[in-house]
């Protein structure tokens, strides 16, 4: 080691000309000496786990579930969890180890689409500003609870006379009592938590039009939040992996406390019966839009499309059993959904009871649930701020997980992209991403913040990670080749059975990507404009919106025709050298290359392509047809 010194010493075991400095963040046992491994299996498994499982378990699922037929539904969201969640989740586990690349470079498998790399890199960006913005609120809530009583448990000084602790609605009339019922006024009256999320946390303004001031404590709360996100990513994996150990864990404890807390409330069972008890309806298993939903669900669930997937399996050594592990994640994702569920609606029964109106009128999702009933419900507990902060200590934990793999995935590429000027930097990289999301996330804490974070929300992440996820199967199953796809997964697990490969054959090769495109045209068709509750965006919002959704989704087709141009040769020919693998495409490190990979296979394989009438692929069935076309999909497909 002397002899060569500590560089000198990679290149001679790895076969690696390719090596930069080491980062000072990685480990010296980590197989990876250049890029960094995970320290443990537990942090990449508690990692993922805690990515997967986002605030959509929490404040989306119970609501599909009782809107869906209660626990009927269940049987469409794990049908579909088995056909398209648990498969797309391997094949991206599968893509991102097998070359620890993140989202951008993993795309030298076919250079036509490095475009999906960078759209799913800006998506993350964008829904990143957001995600901060819902743990300040969080943050916000559970410094609120330390508070005797809650200080949206009754109406206090705050509120404006609309404020009532019944739900009833309040009706004024002219002073003459013969008054016609033409003339009587109805106002709805608002609950003191509702009036405390409007006009204290918020401070709302009126619309989208009036921007108003920056709201105080959410800044400082947003800006607490962007610290804690930057400590526990100082040191990339290495510190993130750290904290996953109680992030990750701890939101289980707290809902089985809550759990707990919940069923021996009076009107708990009333609550699990309309959530997924006696109440359920199998006769929604007809509607389409019951098996739409869960479709959806289960695939935003797991954040597949985001790059997230990808970019955690990266830092995987390269024989770790990521099939295994795939499964781990989804059912621990669906598990926890279902498990959550029981916890909300024991409360809200209890709350609905309260209140003597029925479960469904209590009933809310996204923030309305987390920020407007479940307070409500909490605050009618004994020792309610006990109840109260650890909930939102929950929020917090679970956003944070979601937030740590989000700003990962813009590191990681910037890493990959450029590793001799961010090696060393990685620190200075991640405070700097982490201060420039705090300022972009400063109009979001403005007193029509919440209405930005609707419209992020709804156009960002949305419909758009389906056509990202459609075109990653195309571009992995089709275009790079199912069947090489197939074989590099079996570098890294071992030899497989042709029969253990017919389901995900089956699977991703028709029936994910047909599900995928039944839902997306749906979308689109049944497309309506967002709103905040009943106040309607104005038209410059919404173009706002569209304008997000082509950002992101132009670097598709921009990189795409910029490669083209930049190729050499005839049409044909630029199309199919974009269309198989770069020379960069291998396993990150030599050791693992072997045969299939290795610096003769490549240039063999180059010269291959230069020829015309190469089809690059297994000429099976060749006798079909003499075109090149053709030959070369068929080459992709098997």
């Amino acid at each position: 080691m002397r002899k060569y010194g500590w560089k000198g010493f990679k290149d001679l075991i790895f076969r690696n000309p390719a090596v930069v400095d080491q980062d000072p963040h990685v480990d010296d046992g980590d197989e990876n000496t250049e890029r960094g491994n995970w320290a443990s299996k537990r942090e990449y498994i508690l990692s993922t786990i805690g990515y997967a499982v986002g605030l959509g378990n929490i404040w989306r699922f119970p609501y599909l579930a009782y809107k869906n037929g209660g626990g009927a539904f269940l049987i469409p969201y794990f049908v579909m969890l088995v056909v398209t969640g648990i498969p797309l989740f391997f094949l991206e586990s599968a893509f991102g180890q097998f070359c620890s690349q993140g989202p951008i470079n993993i795309w030298r498998a076919v250079p036509l689409l490095q475009g999906v790399g960078v759209a799913m890199v800006t998506v993350t960006l964008i829904v990143s500003i957001y995600y901060n913005v819902i743990i300040a609120y969080s943050l916000y809530y559970m410094f609120a609870s330390f508070q005797s009583p809650l200080p949206w448990s009754s109406c206090f000084s705050w509120a404006d006379s609309n404020c009532s602790t019944t739900p009833i609605v309040a009706n004024w009339t002219q002073e003459n009592s013969t008054c016609p019922s033409s003339d009587v006024i109805t106002v709805p009256v608002q609950s003191p938590s509702e009036q405390y999320w409007d006009r204290v946390a918020l401070q709302r303004s009126s619309g989208l039009d009036e921007t108003g001031p920056i709201v105080w404590h959410l800044a400082l709360c947003l800006l607490l939040s962007s610290i804690l996100v930057a400590g526990a990513l100082i040191r990339g994996i290495k510190s993130s992996g750290k904290v996953v150990y109680f992030t990750a864990t701890f939101p289980y404890v707290v809902i089985f406390i809550l759990l707990i807390r919940g069923v021996t409330l009076e009107g708990a069972r009333d609550g699990i019966e309309f959530y997924i008890g006696s109440q359920s309806n199998l006769t929604k298993l007809s509607e389409a839009q019951v098996w739409k939903d869960a479709a959806t669900q289960t695939f935003y669930s797991l954040s597949i499309g985001w790059g997230g997937v990808m970019t955690l399996a990266s830092y995987n050594n390269f024989h770790n059993n990521v099939f295994k592990d795939s499964f781990v994640v989804t059912l621990t994702n669906a598990g926890t959904s279902v498990f959550a569920g029981f916890a909300i609606f024991s409360i809200l029964g209890h709350m609905a009871h309260i209140y003597k109106m029925p479960v469904g009128q209590v009933v809310k999702e996204g923030f309305g649930l987390a920020f407007i009933a479940y307070p409500d419900a909490l605050s009618k507990l004994p020792i309610s701020p006990l109840w109260s902060i650890l909930f939102f200590f929950m929020l917090l934990t679970v956003g944070l997980d979601s937030q740590f793999a989000g700003i990962e995935v813009i590191t990681t590429c910037l890493l990959d992209a450029f590793p001799n000027i961010f090696k060393s930097k990685r620190a200075l990289l991640t405070i700097t991403t982490c201060a420039i999301l705090y300022l972009l996330g400063l109009p979001c804490v403005s007193q029509a913040g919440i209405y930005w974070v609707t419209l992020i929300d709804q156009f960002v992440a949305s419909w758009v990670l389906l056509v990202l996820a459609l075109l990653e199967i195309i571009g992995v199953c089709y275009i790079y080749g199912g069947n090489r796809f197939i074989k590099d997964i079996e570098m890294m697990l071992g030899n497989k059975t042709s029969t253990f490969w017919l389901w995900w054959r089956a699977c991703w090769f028709f029936i994910s990507p047909c599900i995928i495109v039944v839902i997306l045209v749906w979308s689109l068709m049944t497309f309506k404009p967002p709103t905040y509750g009943e106040v309607q965006f104005p038209v410059w919002g919404l173009a706002l919106g569209w304008c997000m959704v082509v950002f992101i989704l132009f670097w598709i087709p921009a990189i795409a025709v910029y490669k083209l141009m930049r190729a050499k040769g005839s049409p044909w020919k630029r199309l199919k050298s974009l269309c198989s693998p770069s020379e960069k495409w291998h396993p990150y490190l030599d050791v693992h290359r072997g045969d299939r990979y290795s610096e003769e296979r490549c240039r063999r394989r180059k010269s291959d392509l230069n020829r015309p009438e190469s089809n690059m692929g297994i000429p099976l069935f060749s006798s079909l047809s003499s075109t090149p076309p053709f030959r070369y999909l068929h080459s992709r497909l098997f």
